[in-house]
């Protein structure tokens, strides 16, 4: 099985950027779709963004519509969430997901995105 590593998450002040990268051990193909999503104290894990890894679909969850981008390099096989003008409220656990075509799931460990000024 695909293993997923996420790094680049930290302290960050709200407004500025920062950029996460999930490392797949394999090929990100073995996935048909690949996805970020975040756990904050006391709340349930949600959905941040998915990108299908065969083709340019993309979807958000509308808390971060406009400011984060999912994107993928396939020859790295390292799938990227580029966050922009961080607010408070997106602080948490990020964590990569993959899911393959016969619906089974990968996660990665998490990393953690801390936002304070």
């Amino acid at each position: 099985q695909v293993q997923l590593v996420e790094s680049g998450g930290g302290l960050v002040q709200p407004g500025e950027s920062l950029r996460l990268s999930c490392a797949a051990s394999g090929s990100i193909f073995s996935f048909y779709v690949m996805g970020w999503y975040r756990q904050a104290p006391g709340k349930q894990r949600e959905l941040v963004a998915t990108i299908i890894t065969g083709g340019d679909r993309t979807n958000y969850a509308d808390s971060v519509k406009g400011r984060f981008t999912i994107s993928r390099d396939n020859a790295k096989n390292t799938v990227y969430l580029q966050m922009n003008n961080v607010k408070p409220e997106d602080a948490a656990v990020y964590y990569c997901n993959g899911l393959t075509p016969d619906s089974r799931e990968s996660w990665g460990r998490g990393t953690q995105v801390t936002v304070s000024s």
